[in-house]
């Protein structure tokens, strides 16, 4: 008998391993088509991108060209598009307003949520009007919509094929189709992961990192087919010893730590202060907001509008508007620091009012520009001040030092920098921290819980 039961179980094993593997792979196949579904779902948002920074070329933002009457119709053009915008998120399409982000993060923490957060009309309309907003070249990034569209898609997948998907909870696929996004968006596999895990579900688990993994990852593959191209904003190659890269991590932290966090606390309370406004007058408030950042464009050469990465480019390639690559002279330190001001403030204002947006490629912007005039005022290499500059504007306004990282290395692809990135992210953030205690989509999310008066 015993010798009857040994046999059996040697022709039971192989069988079991044979349909593990085989319901392995199914779950990997699944996995892999949640990806592409969301790849083709924020393919769409990568190409209506694309179109800012054809705009950008329009406008003067070299200092070396004047107005011309398509620049003024691109800088004027807010003061029509906002008020149509707040019109609508006041109205048919209010479930479409706001960034997508805190959305999704009190889905995640409440699921009696979750089926109004990824409904898939207020999804399809946030899509719609951040789309508008960038052809208007609203001064915001898209972080916020494509990771709606990812966690709105990871979670209708699973409802339609749940037999696909390995065992998985619904709040675990939504994180991952939320990191799916904006690997998606961003063609940046890893950082969509990183973003799960440290933003979105603060959980680090072998059960969610596989399975981030191949969805991100096959998100990225399918979107760079009109998405970002890998170190979208070209190589840095300078060569910086580690102590040089040390030393200038603490002046380009603090100050982008600093920046961060008011901007972290001024979007915060502006949203808190527009909201009964919009509510209420929605007309004239962006008419005030629109021309505002039209006021902005024109006093800035245009430099205030988009999401930032052309500006970025252009730091890289040929410095500040009129005043060439190398300089440290009083003028360029008073442009450097009113490019500043007006990247901080416009995001501020495109967002508060509930715009669907980001505010990654803002805060990478103005951190990108303060490690220029810290770099250009010493005497350094002004690359290298943009390289860190990146990473300390993100955390600074985020808290969160391995996203931006990650997302500096994507953006410049240059991996001798790793000593002074991480210590710029890392000063950056508890810089950050120290003006405003709470993470800006944690506030922001917080914020949208709150009772309307």
């Amino acid at each position: 008998m015993t010798s009857a039961k040994t046999t059996s179980s040697l022709f039971r094993g192989p069988a079991s391993v044979l349909n593990e593997i085989l319901r392995l792979g199914r779950h990997c196949i699944g996995l892999l088509i949640v990806g592409v579904l969301i790849g083709l779902a924020c393919l769409p948002l990568n190409l209506v991108d694309r179109i800012q920074e054809w705009f950008f070329e329009f406008l003067p933002t070299t200092g070396q060209t004047r107005w011309t009457s398509i620049g003024l119709l691109i800088a004027l053009a807010p003061v029509v598009v906002m008020p149509i915008l707040l019109i609508l998120q006041r109205g048919p399409w209010r479930g479409g307003a706001g960034s997508g982000i805190p959305s999704t993060m009190n889905a995640l923490e409440d699921p009696s949520l979750m089926p109004d957060a990824m409904e898939a009309g207020s999804t399809l309309h946030r899509g719609i009007l951040w789309s508008v907003a960038t052809a208007a070249m609203f001064p915001l990034g898209r972080e916020g919509p494509v990771v709606q569209f990812g966690s709105a898609v990871a979670r209708a997948t699973q409802k339609r094929w749940p037999n696909w998907m390995p065992a998985l909870t619904e709040r675990q696929m939504v994180a991952i189709g939320g990191g799916a996004g904006l690997a998606g968006g961003f063609n940046t596999p890893l950082l969509g992961v990183v973003f799960m895990l440290e933003e979105l579900t603060a959980e680090y688990s072998i059960v969610t990192i596989w399975p981030a993994l191949l969805v991100c990852v096959a998100a990225a593959g399918f979107s760079n087919l009109g998405g970002e191209p890998i170190f979208g904003l070209g190589l840095i190659n300078v060569f910086a010893p580690e102590k040089e890269q040390l030393f200038l991590a603490i002046p380009i932290g603090i100050a982008a730590g600093l920046v961060g966090g008011f901007f972290n606390r001024g979007l915060v309370w502006t949203t808190a202060r527009l909201a009964p406004m919009v509510r209420q007058r929605p007309l004239r408030t962006g008419l005030c907001l629109g021309a505002s950042l039209s006021l902005l464009a024109l006093l800035s050469w245009g430099t205030s509008t988009a999401d930032g990465e052309a500006l970025v480019k252009q730091l890289l390639e040929r410095g500040l508007p009129g005043l060439g690559s190398e300089h440290n002279d009083l003028r360029s330190g008073i442009v450097s620091i009113w490019i500043t001001v007006v990247r901080v403030i416009g995001p501020m204002l495109a967002l508060a009012p509930g715009v669907p947006g980001g505010l990654i490629d803002p805060s990478l912007t103005f951190g990108a520009v303060l490690g220029y005039t810290v770099c250009a005022v010493i005497g350094f290499s002004t690359q290298v001040g943009v390289g860190l500059g990146l990473a300390a504007g993100l955390a600074g306004a985020t808290q969160l030092p391995l996203v931006s990282l990650i997302f500096s290395w994507r953006l410049v692809g240059d991996q001798q920098l790793f000593a002074g990135a991480c210590l710029t992210a890392v000063i950056a953030a508890y810089t950050g921290r120290l003006v405003s205690r709470t993470p800006v989509y944690h506030a922001l999310a917080k914020l949208q819980r709150a009772p309307r008066l």
